[in-house]
């Protein structure tokens, strides 16, 4: 797994000249920071009388940010494995006509492949961001600026992914499938953003900003 790695390494890699990982990887692992910070604040509220009377739903909260985070650093490894029949399809020659047809048909295929581990990234970071909300409203106040750092860094994240999306539906020739791709990814933007907005807002005001 590329996260295995060290920090440092990983850094690396992104920096080289390879294709993978990217722009996806780099903002899974931002996605999966920003679970981090979440779960931080979690554990910063059980045990603390003053928040006994949410520690139930902080546990839960934080049982369920474990396991989005985990699935953000497994998209990892699979958003590089479906770039790959991509990156081998846009080598293929298109000398002769059947050779254009048989192109096109392997990008189409291609394209929709690796659009599916961007979309289920969007969605783990979206879940993230969901459970942010409830900890900034009763999450310790001593961590409340991590909420809101969790908070922009997930949204930033899940927008970012985004990007991979768009750069291969703009390559599609199927209108339907480009269409459901980019209409859900536009309603997974513009939640994020509400969510961001909702917790930024109530963070501002605790901190006095």
């Amino acid at each position: 797994m590329m996260l295995e790695q060290t920090a440092i390494e990983f850094i690396e890699q992104l920096s080289s000249k390879e294709p993978v990982p990217g722009g996806g990887g780099a903002a899974a692992l931002v996605g999966a920071l920003s679970g981090a910070l979440g779960q931080m604040v979690c554990n910063l509220t059980i045990g603390k009388k003053k928040y006994a009377f949410v520690e139930e739903e902080v546990i839960t909260i934080l049982e369920e940010i474990e396991n989005h985070k985990k699935k953000l650093i497994h998209l990892v490894d699979e958003d590089a494995a479906g770039f790959l029949p991509l990156s081998k399809a846009y080598g293929m020659p298109v000398e002769t006509l059947e050779q254009k047809q048989e192109k096109q048909e392997v990008m189409e295929v291609a394209l929709r492949t690796a659009c599916e581990a961007p979309m289920a990234m969007m969605e783990e970071m979206l879940h993230i961001l969901m459970r942010l909300e409830f900890l900034a409203k009763n999450g310790s106040t001593l961590a409340v600026s991590d909420v809101g750092a969790a908070a922009l860094l997930g949204q930033a994240a899940l927008e970012t992914v985004s990007l991979n999306i768009f750069i291969n539906t703009k390559a599609m020739t199927d209108e339907y499938v480009k269409e459901e791709f980019n209409h859900t990814t536009r309603r997974m933007i513009q939640r994020s953003k509400e969510i961001r907005d909702v917790v930024c807002s109530l963070v501002d005001k605790k901190i006095g900003k």
